[in-house]
């Protein structure tokens, strides 16, 4: 007896040193194929292999480079649950054959922002300008061009985008959530689609069914209005009805019209935010809203299935007009630079070199690492400048480095043109 034990116990381990050596080479081979495929876009690093004998495959200190950004995406765990130790190794040998049930968890998963997330080549690729009218445009600057950026982000808090990522595949549907610290959820429930890790064109095509959207902007929109309507020189309100005649143009170029209930809706989101949960039908041209024409009467009748903060929006929809494609002014072939007006102030953005030149001004230094220091600039040397800031019972000095500097801004009125 005591042999039999001692030979089912050697056993055992055999099979589970041989389940843990199998799993961490499937895996290793599965994901050099990943990061071969993926060599042209970007770095893969897989970071630590483990596994679990309940069927699990973990990845610890992966990231993903991308070549057109200046930042990695950092991932410091993903869990993949297969639900069995077989079904694992099945899905390791042929990615193709997925079990009905199974699920991935990226815990940690964050970008640091720069002032310039693109690097150089990608923006001079992308500055043509034939491209038509964007839909959703978030001027934050005088000049309605300078859009929303990750160095609007990082002057308003937000250093980096971080969060987890939850998937999960059932017989009956795709379930998604993707949940970030400070910037809001997404979350989406696909019902009849199956995921083909090898074929994202047959997962798209897997189920007719519509999918349901759920947006969550977690306060963002309301922070985002008022830096946009600040750095803009304009009231909260009118910043928003600037952004909806973009939104408005966007759709014309389009050759649609918002009905008036979706034009006022949008214009609530950008002032308010909250949560919006939708219908979306991807192999639609307009993502499931219903398009009328111009002979129809609009009455409203046949509208999207949209929510808002929980109550159901009646009249969104779209109708056919005549496309509207706006020539762009002279000024759009300017370089884009925030128009000076004498009237009120706002930061302007200058020359690092001529700092001395704004000495005992308000300014406004962005670092590499994304921290923003603000004050009152005391001293400028050749290595570093000391910006001031007041508290309680007198003044602190911060000295910066000159190279660790990014971006130096001043507080004051525009000059008169």
């Amino acid at each position: 007896m005591k042999r039999l034990l001692t030979t089912l116990m050697l056993a055992a381990l055999l099979g589970f040193a041989a389940f843990k050596a199998g799993v961490w080479w499937l895996a290793d081979q599965r994901l050099a194929e990943a990061r071969q495929a993926l060599s042209e876009n970007g770095v893969l690093e897989r970071g630590k292999v483990g596994s679990g004998v309940e069927g699990r495959l973990v990845l610890s200190g992966a990231y993903w480079q991308d070549f057109e950004l200046t930042q990695p995406l950092i991932v410091d765990r993903v869990d993949f649950e297969a639900g069995s130790p077989i079904a694992l190794l099945k899905a390791l040998i042929d990615p193709s054959d997925l079990p009905a049930s199974w699920s991935l968890q990226a815990e940690g998963v964050a970008l640091m922002l720069e002032a310039t997330m693109f690097r150089n080549w990608v923006t001079a690729d992308t500055a043509g300008g034939s491209e038509r009218a964007a839909l959703f445009a978030l001027a934050c600057a005088p000049d309605p061009r300078q859009q929303l950026g990750s160095g609007d982000l990082l002057r308003m808090g937000i250093t980096r985008l971080a969060g987890e990522f939850i998937l999960r595949q059932t017989p009956e549907r795709i379930h998604l959530e993707l949940n970030s610290e400070n910037t809001g959820s997404l979350e989406l429930n696909w019902p009849g689609a199956r995921i083909n890790v090898l074929s994202p064109e047959v997962t798209l095509a897997s189920s007719a069914r519509p999918l349901e959207l759920t947006l969550r902007d977690g306060g963002l929109m309301r922070r985002v209005a008022a830096y946009c309507a600040r750095e803009a020189g304009l009231e909260t309100s009118q910043w928003a009805k600037r952004a909806l005649e973009a939104f408005k143009a966007g759709l014309q170029a389009r050759g649609w019209r918002g009905s008036d209930q979706l034009l006022a809706l949008y214009q609530q989101w950008l002032l308010e935010g909250g949560e919006i949960t939708v219908s979306v039908q991807l192999d639609s041209e307009t993502f499931g809203i219903p398009v009328h024409s111009g002979e129809d009467s609009a009455d409203g009748s046949v509208a999207w299935a949209l929510e808002y903060n929980g109550a159901m929006v009646p009249d969104v929809f779209l109708q056919k007009a005549e496309p509207v494609v706006v020539a762009p002014p002279k000024e759009a072939l300017e370089p884009v630079v925030p128009r000076e007006n004498p009237a009120f102030p706002r930061w302007y953005t200058e020359d690092l070199e001529q700092a001395a030149t704004w000495d005992g001004r308000k300014v406004r230094v962005t670092l590499s690492n994304g921290n923003v220091v603000e004050g009152r600039l005391a001293s400028v040397t050749g290595r570093e400048l000391e910006v001031t800031r007041a508290v309680a019972g007198g003044e602190v000095a911060y000295p910066i480095a000159v190279r660790a500097i990014t971006t130096f801004e001043v507080w004051r009125r525009g000059h008169a043109q």
